[in-house]
């Protein structure tokens, strides 16, 4: 594939943010919003434990994603034959939302959030495979940019600003809202050209080649595992906060705000890193920046040290590394991906990503009632470093990637 002239690559990065950012409207809605609003209404706090199983979608969306790559075709593309008619229904289950509020039809929202899950997360699976169609090696950096810093403006659309907005819209003027922007990606998806990197090949034998990427170990352990350190700190970080004094409203502003910030910069600036330098050099950089923050924390367990502005300083400094190297790893992943299969090699990686981590939080919550917050601080410092070690080593056996724009 030859590299794709300006506008033209702006073109697609504008719609791929775009894109990521109806993904993320549903999701910010379910994880930020949905349990303040369910205690409001009565909702025993066990039962609000459960919401994360409303997220399945996500996890498991690699079981049907050989479907994407499997079908489609025809006059919009072996993409957008998928991206439309899901648009359209996420727009229309956003709008049912807007009928069921959860002092009255609870098990219904709860229905219609799981199904707006389910439709975003198959969403997904067609815009990456879009992704890996249609950026050159080169823009992967940028590509994947409009990927993380969509999919958390989408979160902060659909968790945040149009939340507040209920405030004096109401409850179906949330979900209006929601189906309007949604709408809004609809038409963007709509008036996109033609575009020869997205149309649909020979069908693939898919789950060959899925099996195939699977005996890939040394990708599939350098991606599972380079967020367990940074996500037993996470899950620590704000409990150890406020048992030294610091209120949930605090750590709203601290962490939610100025670390979402953070995030967001991080996230941008590790795309550019993505895109001026080889992927795994801007990796290990990424990496090793990132151990930085959770030394820090480490240290302030050990000393209680927590004034206010050595807070932010830490908060900023573990939410901008950890962003930067999230839109690195997410375009070292995209360049690994087979284009034939692009879609549900893509998935497949990230749901290794989602997996190797999970065990993080539980290990961490288990490590801090029995031990302290210091030694779980110590330990995801220790497993960050580690990664600097194991991170070459498996690099070492990933084969060259450098003719990836030119697979059949």
């Amino acid at each position: 594939m030859s590299s794709a002239p300006p506008l033209l690559l702006i073109r697609r990065l504008a719609w791929l943010a775009s894109l990521y950012i109806v993904q993320g409207l549903p999701f910010g809605f379910q994880a930020t919003a949905l349990p303040t609003f369910l205690r409001a209404s009565g909702v025993s706090l066990t039962e609000i434990g459960f919401l994360d199983l409303l997220a399945l979608p996500w996890m498991l969306k690699v079981l049907w994603s050989p479907l994407v790559d499997r079908h489609g075709g025809g006059r919009w593309g072996r993409r957008r034959s998928w991206i439309l008619p899901l648009q359209l229904l996420l727009a229309v289950v956003c709008g049912l939302c807007a009928f069921a509020p959860p002092d009255r039809f609870l098990a219904l929202l709860l229905g219609l959030l799981f199904s707006a899950n389910l439709v975003a997360a198959t969403l997904d699976i067609a815009v990456d495979g879009l992704a890996v169609d249609v950026l050159d090696t080169q823009h992967l950096g940028l590509g994947n940019i409009a990927q993380v810093v969509g999919f958390k403006v989408g979160m902060l659309l659909g968790g945040g600003l149009l939340v507040w907005a209920s405030g004096f819209l109401g409850w179906p003027g949330l979900f209006a809202g929601m189906a309007f922007l949604v709408l809004l990606g609809l038409g963007i998806s709509i008036l996109q050209a033609p575009d020869r990197g997205e149309e649909a090949r020979e069908r693939p034998q898919v789950f060959r080649l899925a099996r195939d990427a699977l005996r890939a170990w040394p990708i599939l352990l350098i991606v599972g595992t380079y967020k367990v350190g940074e996500k037993m700190a996470d899950a620590m970080f704000g409990a150890f906060l406020v048992d030294a004094g610091y209120t949930p409203a605090d750590l709203g502003l601290l962490l939610g705000t100025y670390g979402m910030v953070a995030s967001l910069l991080g996230s941008v600036v590790g795309g550019l890193l993505a895109s001026a330098m080889p992927l795994g050099r801007a990796l290990f950089l990424t990496a090793a920046l990132r151990v930085v923050p959770h030394a820090l924390q480490t240290w302030m367990a050990f000393s209680s040290e927590t004034d206010q502005l050595v807070v932010i300083g830490v908060a900023c400094a573990e939410a901008f590394f950890g962003g930067a190297l999230t839109t690195v790893m997410f375009a070292f992943m995209m360049a690994q991906v087979d284009r034939r299969i692009g879609a549900t090699h893509f998935t497949l990686l990230a749901s290794v990503e989602v997996l190797g981590k999970a065990p993080a939080a539980p290990l961490a919550g288990v490590l801090g009632d029995t031990y302290g917050y210091a030694l779980v601080f110590a330990c995801a410092t220790a497993l960050s470093l580690l990664y600097l070690v194991l991170l070459p080593m498996s690099r070492s056996r990933v084969p060259d990637l450098s003719e990836r724009d030119s697979r059949s």
